[in-house]
């Protein structure tokens, strides 16, 4: 099996304000505007938490991005040049039991090919 060696993971403080439209884009996939403005503006105002990478892919149900992902690559580089990473949004979706990662997917991916356990930043709610 081939090993990744762990690296250091840097992160911003608090996300970016493109991370917030970048949610709001995909939400709105899946909920009226009224709702995912209500989420979107309940993220502003989330408090930082963390969780372990692997927790939120299960969680999510979402699959592992490969590697050969351009996205994906490219937060890998960043990882590699110590450039800092925006901690993700999350949205429970108590409905169907599940997490929506509702930005921060390709990030998730590129720290869980270095560290699965890699505790993430992040706001929730």
């Amino acid at each position: 099996m081939n090993m990744v060696k762990k690296v250091s993971i840097i992160w911003l403080s608090k996300p970016e304000d493109q991370d917030y439209a970048s949610a709001m884009s995909y939400l709105s996939l899946l909920y009226g505007k009224k709702t995912t403005a209500r989420y979107v503006g309940k993220l502003r105002n989330a408090v930082m938490t963390a969780f372990k990478s692997k927790d939120i892919f299960r969680a999510s149900g979402l699959p592992l991005l490969g590697i050969d992902n351009s996205h994906v690559l490219k937060d890998k580089k960043k990882i590699l040049l110590k450039q800092q990473l925006s901690p993700i949004l999350l949205v429970r979706d108590i409905q169907n039991g599940k997490v929506i990662i509702a930005d921060g997917y390709h990030r998730m991916c590129a720290v869980y090919y270095y560290d699965e356990d890699a505790v993430i930043p992040c706001q929730i709610v």
